[in-house]
């Protein structure tokens, strides 16, 4: 609208009954894991019911810069991975747009691999600090030769020859930070460990043991979760059917229940 333009109101009119079904969207953290574990593991990874938003096939583009080959037949997604620890150096930066899982993740994912990759996003990625995820790559031996202060992208991230394993704590309850040096993980020799003291969702964990990772997770008395993987295993290809995101169910949901004699499945 102009700043010339009179404002219009907007008018709500009560809607007849509701009937039909609706397709609930595709999980959004499974599909990101899904394009990245099928892009790693050896052999091939069939998907349905991938979220097909932007930020998902930003990690899908990642993955295919460094080495998968991703291709759609039908209603299926279908992967052939590089097998762990031969991800490829990519040809440019890796352009994740607004997608803040995908970039996270992946820099704990390629940043113990010598090679040089760098990561750029829109402008509201940009503005936002990587650092948590930063601090857990650095102490692994991962070099950031360049970062917008604050740690922002543009950042540069060059892997050493050889990573060294860790035991991190981490200090807030993030599921993307557990998951990036988890991921980290799997090109570094040795035991890797994460201490989580407030569970957070656990999808990396159950999907990485379902694609062949030495994965273990141990629980204390206190509740605190120890998370132990074996870097440098064979992953291998899997099929996948991601469910629904339940909050995306909640739209439909919550139509059918305002206006009376819906039904919708």
């Amino acid at each position: 609208m102009s700043h010339t333009a009179a404002p219009k109101p907007a008018t709500a009119r009560k809607s007849s009954a509701l009937s039909g079904a609706a397709r609930v969207p595709g999980d959004k953290s499974i599909s990101h894991r899904s394009f990245m574990f099928g892009g790693l593991a050896s052999g091939e990874t069939r998907i349905t019911g991938l979220l097909e938003g932007e930020d998902v096939m930003r990690t899908g583009a990642a993955m295919k810069a460094m080495g998968a080959h991703i291709e759609k037949r039908g209603a299926e997604w279908v992967i052939r991975g590089t097998g762990n620890g031969a991800l490829l150096q990519p040809e440019g930066p890796l352009d994740f747009g607004n997608a803040g899982t995908g970039s996270r993740l992946t820099m704990g994912l390629v940043g113990t691999y010598d090679m040089e990759t760098t990561f750029i996003g829109d402008a509201s990625l940009s503005g936002r600090p990587m650092g948590r995820v930063l601090e857990p790559l650095r102490q692994m031996g991962v070099q950031v030769l360049k970062a917008t202060p604050g740690d922002r992208m543009p950042i540069t991230l060059h892997g050493p020859k050889h990573a060294a394993p860790i035991t991190y704590r981490v200090p807030m309850a993030s599921a993307q930070v557990k998951s990036a040096v988890l991921l980290a993980g799997l090109n570094t020799p040795g035991v890797t460990t994460v201490i989580e003291p407030v569970m957070t969702r656990d999808h990396t964990e159950k999907m990485l043991k379902g694609f062949g990772a030495n994965l273990s997770v141990e629980t204390d008395e206190r509740g605190v979760r120890h998370i132990f993987i074996e870097g440098q295993g064979k992953l291998t290809g899997q099929t996948i059917a991601v469910p629904g995101d339940p909050s995306s169910a909640g739209f439909p949901l919550v139509a059918a229940l305002i206006v009376p004699g819906s039904d919708i499945t």
